[in-house]
């Protein structure tokens, strides 16, 4: 039996029903017009929502902020505020470029494409596990990180000569 065959990677390694996800589409096309952003994020929900994880879509644009970053600067920005972003935490359509059909049209091959499906699929299952793993541990533990601490003069593993 090859490994991807094997038993151990038939089942998920844990149980995601008690789980909640709030994803947001930040296309900037607006209703009703077609978004492949939302054609990809229904790929990720359907995954979530047959491991019985909740999931509730907010669209961005219909309250009217236009994002215009880039996903590696909004997810690097979303860390700093305190997100916790799992490994390989985007996806794209990937296919060919140039005039012809959209990722979601019929003949464009998007659908079909195995670069886009796997990382959608790599995508969602590193969240599951990440938010799995958070859940579990009762989130991030606050020693040494908080701000509070920190103007007090406790640093910690930091030297301060002044705090004794």
């Amino acid at each position: 039996m090859s490994a991807a065959q094997s038993p151990s990677t038939d089942l998920p390694p844990a149980r995601y029903d008690d789980l909640r996800a709030l994803v947001f589409n930040c296309t900037l096309k607006r209703s009703p017009e077609r978004s492949n952003t939302q054609g990809l994020i229904d790929r990720s929900v359907g995954i979530m929502e047959a491991q019985g994880v909740h999931v509730d879509n907010s669209s961005v644009t219909k309250r009217v902020i236009e994002l215009k970053h880039c996903a590696m600067n909004v997810l690097y920005s979303l860390q700093h505020l305190g997100y916790t972003i799992p490994p390989q935490a985007d996806a794209g359509w990937i296919g060919e470029a140039g005039p012809g059909p959209s990722s979601l049209d019929p003949g464009s091959g998007g659908p079909d494409n195995d670069f886009t499906n796997r990382n959608t699929t790599f995508m969602t299952w590193n969240l599951l596990h990440v938010a799995r793993t958070l859940k579990d541990a009762g989130g991030i533990p606050a020693y040494g990180n908080q701000r509070t601490t920190w103007d007090a003069g406790c640093r910690h593993d930091y030297e301060n000569p002044e705090h004794r």
